[in-house]
């Protein structure tokens, strides 16, 4: 068990992505994204192994959750800067976690 002021260490945030880009180096099939968490924080770059239920065209301008206070993460020639968060569905594709209405940009979850 954690208490709650483990679980506040975490920052998870909204953001929209902005760009999507497949990701051909990657060992398993991904796209790199760019995600716009607001003015705080800006637009940080992430790789996400979801091109199984997800097409490109499909993401650019959704909103998702990312942990945003990881530190960086080297996958092949790509640094990652966040986590986009989501969920393995019954086949271990992932499924992004996004807020079910408009948040603003940033906003973190409590």
């Amino acid at each position: 068990m954690i208490n709650y002021q483990d679980f506040e260490k975490v920052d998870i945030r909204a953001g929209k992505i902005v760009k999507v880009e497949y990701f051909p180096e990657a060992r398993k099939p991904a796209y790199k994204l760019e995600i716009d968490f607001g003015t705080e924080i800006g637009i940080k770059k992430s790789s996400v192994q979801i091109t199984a239920l997800y097409k490109k065209e499909d993401l650019l301008g959704r909103l998702v959750c990312g942990v945003v206070n990881f530190p960086p993460k080297q996958i092949g020639p790509f640094i990652s800067e966040v986590l986009t968060t989501g969920f393995a569905d019954t086949e271990g594709n992932v499924v992004l976690i996004k807020p079910d209405k408009e948040v603003p940009l940033g906003s973190k979850l409590f």
